[in-house]
């Protein structure tokens, strides 16, 4: 009986090493420990939205971490993705959801479905506020979305073709641009949505300036909005709003694509097509230029496509979308405009967003 069941551990102890074995051998995916994620939109209609996992420590880009996670792709046309309360919210625009995982593993939690009745309300982008995510639609909504049940709680109706949103003095700013509409109508929309975080409810419309998109906020309760105009007989501006008035102070003939503010000063990227500096530093005062261009090394930007700004270094993160057919690249300058480092999101395509994360 003894040798039985000696037999029987033996026999045990063999299927857990070799259990073991096994999986340390498929086992490639690092630990996500301090680094950056990043969302590579890829190409309409393509299904390869890719995500990128970059470890500082290491040096090393995962370009495909979400699949290499999950064994299963995001999907069509990534728009937008924060990481909140312990979950990374990835907006898929064409694939007509937002998908969940945890921050830390990047392994999937659930699905939030933006498709009704199989009608696809395109999610745009999404910021996070309290207890709940809020997404911009295409369709002219806001959908507030629980964190902890992931259920979509509330549609907030606002202006058309809505898509960046920023959270400022208790309010949710939603730049309503009308650019999907305006295919059709020749009508662009003009204005802001000021969301009242109590009571989730939409209080009221600043007007701004033609197709409004990217927008920052600032710490003295000041935002600002790039328009772009009707590409036509409407020029591009750049307009400075204050919230307490809800009134537009500043409004300038400049054209810029994504905004963010950091240390009192904006950060802007070139409308698209232009020859510009691929990156500028402008005063929030008179919208003026510090200089000719943020990059002081020589680095060649070829097609900014994503901005962002890690808060706690102040390192500027830039997404070259090159041709936006061929793999991306991702560029981090510190304050002095020099370049720390740069990585390929290879088979990744278009890059569009940068988000620190640490364990």
């Amino acid at each position: 009986m003894k040798k039985i069941r000696f037999s029987f551990i033996a026999i045990a102890l063999i299927a857990v090493a070799a259990s073991c074995k096994k999986t340390d051998a498929v086992s490639t995916v690092p630990p996500i420990t301090n680094g950056v994620f990043v969302l590579n939109q890829g190409i309409y209609g393509q299904n390869n939205t890719t995500f990128t996992y970059y470890d500082f420590g290491t040096a090393v880009a995962t370009t495909d971490y979400y699949d290499d996670v999950n064994k299963f792709k995001l999907g069509d046309a990534g728009s937008d993705f924060i990481v909140y309360g312990g979950k990374v919210y990835i907006v898929m625009n064409s694939s007509g959801n937002v998908s969940v995982a945890n921050a830390f593993t990047d392994k999937f939690i659930d699905t939030v479905n933006f498709k009704i009745s199989g009608v696809n309300k395109q999610p745009e982008n999404i910021v996070g506020y309290g207890s709940n995510v809020f997404v911009s639609s295409t369709d002219g909504t806001v959908a507030v979305i629980d964190t902890t049940t992931l259920d979509i709680t509330k549609v907030i109706t606002v202006g058309t073709n809505p898509q960046q949103m920023i959270v400022s003095g208790g309010n949710l700013y939603v730049s309503n641009t009308g650019a999907t509409d305006a295919f059709t109508t020749g009508i662009y929309d003009s204005t802001l949505s000021v969301i009242n975080l109590g009571t989730l409810t939409e209080t009221g419309k600043i007007t701004v300036g033609v197709n409004p998109g990217s927008i920052a906020a600032d710490n003295s309760g000041n935002l600002y909005v790039a328009c772009a105009g009707d590409y036509n007989t409407v020029q591009p501006s750049l307009v400075k709003v204050n919230t307490n008035t809800n009134t537009v102070t500043l409004s300038a003939d400049t054209a810029v694509t994504a905004i963010r503010f950091y240390n009192n000063y904006l950060y802007v990227t070139p409308a698209y097509g232009s020859s510009a500096a691929s990156v500028r530093q402008l005063n929030t005062n008179d919208f003026s230029a510090v200089d000719s261009s943020f990059i002081t090394d020589g680095t060649k930007i070829t097609a900014a496509y994503g901005l962002d700004i890690d808060p706690a270094t102040g390192d500027v993160y830039v997404d070259d979308a090159k041709d936006y057919k061929s793999p991306g690249e991702v560029f981090c300058f510190d304050q002095t405009g020099k370049k720390k480092f740069s990585f390929s999101v290879a088979p990744g395509i278009s890059p569009c967003k940068v988000v620190p994360i640490q364990q």
